[in-house]
């Protein structure tokens, strides 16, 4: 046994024994998480595997109810100005970080502006982008922090000023993001006060151990505004990306909730364990990037439409994975907010598949690549069953194209640093809406920001850039008809989709098991439940 295999099974024989020891005087929750959480800082994360733990510990103006809707949390009510720009918190009584510290609006001023310092490289800052200066600032062009939009009125009371009227903005405060940081630790130890040691919390739990691996666990914070409705006392939020052993644990009763499953599973599920599977669409797109920075193969529109056009889609819900998931030709999901009526369908979607394969054939050609000079391409993606059936399956249909796919694979954190650094040609990717609104994808596209000298590209991962696609963007930023706001975005998707930017494979479906033992799980286009809402019979 490898020397790392066996620490994590010591940690995981450990968490076991403290489960049972803990089991006799506390409801414990045994939460699959996926992957390894990177950090628990809520500026670094980036994956919903640090949301569901980051949610249960920190809270923002704003939270989710059992439904994933946007309700009052460290903010009991709010005033809007007539024009939409002006947004003024009332903070509750009494809340406070768990060292007794008062949260006050001060917190959320100091969080705001860590998030947008271009020192924090916060690659989700952008979702602020709303507030008055944020994307100056975060870009380096303002150097005031004072000139954010962000003001404390007093220590009960925040202002929050907005670039223009933005009608989503109420539940983007709701992500992490927007959570404020306590003040007086991160002076302290800096980027250290998510340490255990240091780490606090203003949410309905507290962290109390982080084994990096393994596991994270939580307890509940007893100073809590709500802490007489929080019904568990403990959670661990469990490591494993190996989706066929999580299902084995929770079938043997360790895990209570997966928060996902091998697809092929599913209907093994639904006939020997009847009710427990939740499969529900959701609003995220499941992608791959192709790296288009220059020198690179994939800068070359050409090969990536010939890529793109033979990916038959529509097998791979009902076929591959055989959980329904419906195929995806554009970039941002059916049922999204604010957006027009007529998803965005490419006239190539409709021609025969042969002829498709004929033509991606003649842009190959064309590019230099053919059966006597064959590309090769490495196609990335992080660990999981359903990720390895998919990329098996394009490879395969990208072959008679001439194309050489080399499958690598690596943990989520490794695989997301590796996209992140432009160290790919075509890599695995997942977008989940953290907010209701088409921008919140369409973001993704927008041309990286300059930094230093250096480009910022955040999570365009495949470094795609065009000036009309970001002065449409940035001219929606600020138009105030939603109807003519949603027009000018969903010409801002046509322009990037004809472009091959991606290649969006299918929307999203949650792949969630419960066990019968709990209660308040409910299904919701975002796939966020909070632990606070759960509850659990013996």
């Amino acid at each position: 046994m490898k020397f790392t295999t066996a620490i994590k099974a010591i940690a995981t024989a450990g968490a076991m024994a403290l489960m049972m020891s803990t089991a006799a005087s506390a409801v414990t929750l045994q939460m699959h998480n996926g992957g390894d959480p990177g950090t628990l800082d809520p500026h670094k994360a980036s994956g919903d595997w640090e949301n569901r733990v980051i949610g249960d510990y920190i809270e923002g103006l704003l939270t989710e109810n059992a439904k994933a809707e946007a309700i009052p949390g460290q903010a009991e009510s709010w005033e809007i100005s007539e024009d939409g720009t002006v947004y003024t918190f009332k903070l509750r009584d009494g809340i406070q970080w768990s060292d007794g510290t008062p949260v006050t609006a001060g917190d959320f001023v100091f969080a705001f502006q860590r998030l947008f310092n271009p020192a924090t490289a916060a690659d989700y800052a952008y979702l602020q982008f709303p507030i008055k200066n944020s994307e100056k600032i975060n870009s380096g062009e303002i150097t005031d922090f004072n000139e954010l939009g962000v003001k404390a009125i007093d220590d009960k009371t925040l202002e929050i000023t907005l670039e223009a009227p933005t009608p989503f903005f109420l539940d983007a405060l709701t992500h992490y993001t927007a959570y404020p940081v306590p003040k007086h630790l991160v002076e302290k130890f800096g980027d250290d006060w998510t340490k255990v040691e240091n780490i606090v919390g203003n949410g309905p739990y507290l962290i109390k151990e982080w084994l990096p691996g393994s596991y994270v666990r939580s307890e509940k914070n007893a100073d809590y505004y709500d802490a007489a409705n929080v019904q568990i006392d403990e959670v661990f939020y469990h490591v494993l990306e190996d989706q066929a052993a999580a299902l084995n644990r929770y079938r043997a009763g360790e895990f209570d909730i997966l928060t996902d499953f091998p697809a092929d599973q599913y209907q093994w599920l639904q006939d020997n364990m009847p009710g427990q599977a939740h499969v529900v669409p959701f609003l995220g797109v499941y992608y791959y990037v192709m790296n288009q920075e220059e020198g690179q193969v994939l800068s070359d529109v050409r090969i990536r439409e010939a890529l793109s056009t033979t990916v038959v889609r529509e097998v791979i819900g009902p076929d591959i994975l055989g959980t329904g998931e419906l195929p995806a030709y554009g970039w941002v999901p059916p049922g999204t907010n604010n957006y027009v009526d007529t998803a965005y369908a490419p006239e190539w979607a409709s021609i025969p598949y042969e002829e498709r394969v004929a033509h991606a054939k003649e842009l190959m050609t064309e590019a230099g690549y053919g059966p006597d000079k064959p590309l090769t391409l490495q196609l990335r993606y992080n660990t999981n069953d359903n990720h390895q059936r998919i990329a098996v399956a394009i490879a395969a249909m990208w072959e008679p194209l001439g194309v050489k796919v080399e499958l690598f694979n690596a943990e989520t954190a490794v695989h997301y640093d590796a996209l992140r650094a432009g160290d790919f040609q075509v890599g695995r990717a997942g977008w989940l809406l953290d907010y209701n609104d088409p921008s919140n994808t369409l973001d993704l596209l927008k041309t990286g920001i300059s930094q230093d000298g250096t480009m910022n590209w955040g999570n365009n991962y495949g470094r795609y850039s065009n000036a009309e696609y970001d002065d449409l963007m940035k001219q929606a930023s600020t138009e105030l008809d939603l109807v003519a706001r949603g027009k000018l975005l969903a010409n801002a998707e046509k322009i990037a989709m004809d472009e091959f930017a991606a290649i969006p494979i299918y929307w999203y479906v949650s792949k969630d098991v419960v066990s019968p033992k709990i209660s308040g799980f409910e299904e919701n286009a975002k796939n966020i439940f909070r632990t606070r809402w759960l509850s659990k019979s013996e």
